[in-house]
């Protein structure tokens, strides 16, 4: 196990806990919440309920265990710097790339996700649709190339909104909740609970991406945690409420609805309020997508740096700085991700399954390193074993998409076979890993064996 007891000074960031809990509920809370109860409902009707429940109890101790990596580990790197300091630098290498390459699909799934409220509201189709994914994705690149300190105060603004939004969705529509909505209770067999799990990991996705941006936390050891704790209790009450109350409100209708939450709204307020539910919308796909792009970045940076990645991304993996280049790369490929399925008629569901099983390849990788990293009988520890129960369920319901992140994995593979001399030499530390633990603290070196 890596020994943490030296202490490197670790140059901390502008963020804080606030904006940090935004960027955490922006990026977990998301587009799930605006399209996934109708998918969810329409493959296990009311039953579906059960699968959001059980998601959001998994999500509490993956959460934790990035939680206290992060703290410990502040690093663009993120789970690939975790890979490496517990597996090594190929690991390292297959981490960053399925998350790299997870955010351009993801990004266009998460786009068109908010487009088809725009298009609810305004009418004009698909063309609508296509046109504000490309405008939002414009948005949020234009948004983070100007620093992720800018990025994190409109995040801050944009998550009190979506709050508030999903709120007052629930509280106008719940008068109109019937019970008898929810008779069936399971109407295609408890069997289809799984699959609609499997659709939903797409909701719960999100708490790796804030450990590339840890190191711009004023104080990750501090800030970190508290932010986690604050997102888990957000995130999982405004998921429930909304799943439940599209359930209750709409009945049928919830799967047939391609904006669930505008016909919400439109139950308790008129048609009028399809407008505030596409507002709304926008907000919340922004907020994944401004925490998902910021994310990547620093991680292109920071494999630039180490080697996995061509040395030209390098530049802006250090906290304060704006990586530019790999943003500049990794739009791109979002925006040709988004070109594609226009051009092709896809719809966003493939693109869904693709995303969240690259997400569970890197939540497999980030819990086995937190078995190693994280000292004995800490709580982060403790959480990282249920944390590994909880993805071995995940890894099942992903079933054949997992075969895209083994195709990444061989091609990362095969680019640090190509591109030896470019691999850096091992290091046994992650910059910045012990200054940030807290001196008495379960995690701190001197207080548990590590």
């Amino acid at each position: 196990m890596t020994d943490t007891s030296a202490t490197p000074t670790h140059q901390g960031g502008r963020l804080s806990a606030l904006q940090g809990t935004a960027l955490y509920v922006g990026a977990v809370l998301g587009t799930g919440v605006i399209a996934l109860p109708a998918l969810a409902a329409e493959a296990a009707g009311p039953a579906s309920l059960i699968a959001w429940l059980l998601l959001v109890i998994i999500s509490a101790p993956l959460a934790a265990t990035f939680a206290a990596l992060g703290a410990r580990h502040p690093d663009a790197g993120g789970v690939s710097t975790y890979a490496r300091l517990a597996f090594g630098h190929k690991a390292a290498a297959v981490v960053g790339w399925c998350f790299y390459l997870a955010v351009p699909p993801g990004a266009a799934a998460a786009a068109l996700f908010g487009g088809a409220y725009v298009s609810a509201a305004l009418g004009g189709g698909f063309t609508t649709t296509a046109i504000a994914a490309f405008l939002l994705m414009c948005v949020v690149t234009a948004t983070n190339a100007a620093g992720v300190q800018l990025a994190g105060k409109i995040q801050l603004a944009a998550a009190a909104l979506l709050v508030t939004f999903l709120v007052v969705a629930v509280l106008v529509a719940l008068p109109d909740a019937d019970t008898a909505n929810l008779h069936p209770f399971a109407p295609h067999g408890w069997g289809a609970v799984p699959g609609a799990a499997a659709l939903l990991v797409w909701s719960f996705v999100g708490w790796e991406t804030i450990t590339h941006l840890t190191g711009e936390f004023k104080r990750p050891a501090r800030d970190v945690p508290r932010a986690t704790t604050a997102a888990i209790l957000i995130i999982g009450i405004l998921y429930l409420a909304v799943a439940f109350a599209i359930v209750a409100v709409l009945g049928p209708r919830a799967a047939e609805a391609d904006a669930p939450l505008g016909e919400l709204m439109a139950v308790g307020l008129g048609g009028n309020a399809r407008i505030l539910a596409a507002i709304a919308a926008l907000l919340l796909t922004f907020g994944a997508m401004n925490a998902y792009y910021a994310g990547a970045a620093k991680l292109g940076a920071a494999l630039g740096r180490d080697g996995a990645l061509p040395s030209w991304l390098a530049r802006g993996s250090q906290a304060g700085q704006v990586p530019r280049r790999s943003l500049a790369v990794n739009a791109l490929m979002s925006f040709v991700s988004l070109g594609v399925v226009v051009a092709t008629g896809f719809g966003a569901k493939p693109l869904v399954l693709l995303t969240t099983g690259s997400f569970v390849t890197v939540y497999a990788f980030g819990i086995a390193a937190a078995l190693r990293l994280l000292p004995k009988r800490s709580a982060g520890r403790a959480a990282a074993f249920a944390a590994m129960a909880a993805v071995l369920v995940l890894l099942a319901m992903t079933g054949i998409y997992l075969i895209w992140p083994l195709i990444i994995t061989g091609c990362a593979l095969l680019y640090l076979r190509l591109n030896r001399s470019a691999t850096p030499a091992a290091t046994d530390e992650a910059p910045g890993e012990s200054a940030i633990v807290a001196e008495g603290s379960p995690d701190h070196p001197a207080s548990t064996k590590a």
